[in-house]
Order: C-alpha cells, then structure tokens, then sequence
C-alpha cells in the first residue's frame, strides 16, 4: 500500500480507496444476504460458511480500508456498496433457486387442464372445492422445487389467465408427491441431516 500512495495519494484517496470499498462491500453484503436466506432455509452448514467468508472479509479488508477512509467519496462508496450487495445477494440467490414453494391456485374456471398438466408433470396435487366472493372456487395446493416455478406459473397462464395464485417458501416437508429424481434427494438430505 505504501507504493501505491506514493504514486499518487489523490487518486488513491478519491478513486482507487473508494472502488476497492464499493467492491469489497458489494461481495460481503451479498454474502450476508444470501447467509439469511441459507438460515431461513434451514441451511445450517451453507449459512455458517458464508457468515465465516462474510467476517473474514470485514475484518481484513473493510476494517483495515475504514481506518484509513478519510473523504467523503469513500463514505458514499461504502453506502452504495452497501445497497448494491443486497440487490446482488437477492439476485443470486433467485439465481440459485434453492428451496421448496407451494403453489396456492384459486381459480374459478375449469381447471381440469391444469391438475392433469401437474400430475403429468408428477408434481402433489391437492384440489379442495371451496366458495370465494364471487362463487365456486377450486383452491389447487402443490409443493414444488423453486427452480420449477416458472414453467409451473407459466402453465397457470397458460391453462387459465385470470387464476390467483399465491407463492410461499416451505422450510421442511415430509412424505408427499414429488418427481422421483428430486424426492430421493430430498431423502437423502433428509437421512444426513438426522445422522449430524
């Protein structure tokens, strides 16, 4: 660092310092969102790998930058590092695609078309007739993989445009209906996290 201040303090103090603590805290924040997301999620071991990567990187890199930030471009970059992070760490993790949703389907048409494509598609089905504001209404409940909702919502709006639905995260399942590939997976994961 000494080298690099000798060269040109200015453009250290009002360019160089402030983009290495935007970027800095860019990747730490981003690693702390995700980390919450990983807890919320259940995601003991991911959760604790990332809280160790999100620290290491504060207390190497941030904290010896902040000692020496003395102006008000590196005050600004650490504020837009800051929000920049959780923009990115939000992005990543819809990226990732981890996790389980259920799908709550209110439709008043014929959804007929919709409970075969899901079954097809050896997703859970479970319809319950139910009375809405405006009359009879079929409530369609599925639980599926987060990198399934997409082509699932996209069916919706395919089979029935005008459909409500609802989407939650599922923190843990047992037993049910789900393609064979993933339900294994989800046994296995099971099986580990009983054995630890």
């Amino acid at each position: 660092m000494d080298a690099i201040f000798s060269i040109n303090s200015f453009q250290y103090s009002y360019i160089v310092l402030p983009v290495i603590i935007f970027l800095c805290r860019v990747v730490d924040v981003t690693m702390g969102t995700i980390r919450v997301i990983f807890v919320s999620k259940g995601y003991r071991v991911g959760a604790a790998l990332l809280g160790f990567f999100e620290v290491f990187i504060w207390i190497t890199v941030i904290g010896e930058i902040m000692t020496n930030a003395n102006s008000i471009f590196c005050y600004l970059a650490y504020a837009a590092g800051f929000a920049t992070g959780n923009y990115v760490g939000i992005i990543c993790e819809n990226k990732l695609s981890i996790g389980l949703v259920v799908v709550r389907i209110i439709t008043q048409k014929n959804s007929d078309e919709l409970i075969e494509y899901l079954r097809n598609e050896n997703y859970g089905v479970t319809v319950l007739e139910a009375t809405g504001s405006k009359g009879k209404v079929k409530i369609i409940f599925t639980v599926i993989k987060r990198k399934d909702l997409k082509a699932v919502i996209e069916n919706i709006n395919n089979f029935n445009p005008k459909a409500f639905y609802s989407v939650e995260d599922v923190r843990t399942v047992n037993e049910g209906v789900f393609p064979k590939r993933d339900f294994d997976l989800m046994k296995a994961k099971a099986l580990t996290r009983k054995e630890k």
